[in-house]
């Protein structure tokens, strides 16, 4: 009898924490939802919200350009003189090239821009919301006639896929670039086959996988974040955090690995 009783006792809060784990999911779910209608509506863009947003743009993305460029620099300059000694120690130089595309740019890059955004951003932009909600100012504001979400959330949340998307396609860029650069040095003699090859990776299925993987990225590091920050009823600021982090770190190991399926398979 007593073991039956501790049964029920060990299944019931392992129940409780899945109902609670797929509401913050759905609750996640709702608020993308919510964000997505007010991005795409033009009462959202206000003279008064356009420097809002503009501003959380700027500061979003402005201090972390030149940083990420370099440090992206860097990693793709080793991995290019890596991939591109081993390919000529076994015969496979034609090879290396389109692996160093689709590794840097396609696969590394969206990623890595993705996570930069989100420890420098939205994690940041996700604990000051979490504050503000705690201390009762959203709901103040509320009671005053303003919608917080399109006053404190929708300008965030604009500026962390904003600055998504501009770091990787800014990135991108020097990628290849710097994959020429290591391959052959500073020569054109070679550029015409290394544009072929570029154009053969990025076919227009290709294309496709990788923008709509940088936009779901983007989505998800500007989502989880904020939406933790909303919903959680926690009280504790860390607790929200980690849990957010936790939440955001599956949902991009998610989104990779359906970007790999769809890529290769």
């Amino acid at each position: 009898m007593s073991a039956h009783i501790g049964r029920h006792v060990t299944e019931a809060p392992l129940l409780g924490q899945f109902v609670r784990w797929l509401l913050g999911w759905w609750q996640i779910v709702h608020f993308g939802a919510v964000v997505g209608v007010m991005a795409l509506s033009p009462a959202s863009y206000s003279a008064h919200q356009r420097r809002t947003i503009a501003r959380h743009v700027v500061l979003d993305t402005a201090p972390v350009l030149l940083w990420f460029t370099l440090m992206s620099s860097l990693i793709c300059l080793v991995i290019a003189r890596i991939v591109v000694a081993t390919a000529q120690s076994y015969g496979l130089t034609q090879y290396a090239h389109e692996m160093l595309v689709r590794v840097l740019v396609i696969e590394l890059i969206p990623l890595t821009a993705a996570l930069f955004v989100a420890v420098r951003c939205t994690i940041p932009h996700g604990a000051e919301v979490a504050v503000l909600r705690l201390r009762g100012v959203l709901q103040a504001q509320r009671a005053r006639g303003i919608d917080p979400m399109r006053h404190e959330v929708l300008p965030r949340a604009v500026a962390g896929m904003f600055s998504v998307a501009l770091l990787a396609m800014l990135a991108g860029v020097v990628a290849l670039v710097l994959a020429y650069l290591a391959t052959y040095g500073f020569t054109t003699w070679a550029l015409a086959s290394y544009t072929r090859t570029v154009g053969r990776v990025f076919a227009p299925a290709m294309v496709v996988v990788f923008l709509l993987k940088t936009f779901m990225f983007a989505l998800a590091v500007v989502l989880v974040p904020l939406g933790s920050a909303l919903y959680d009823a926690t009280r504790s600021r860390i607790n929200a955090e980690v849990r957010g982090l936790v939440r955001l770190f599956a949902l991009l190991l998610l989104i990779e690995a359906a970007s790999l399926v769809g890529s290769y398979v």
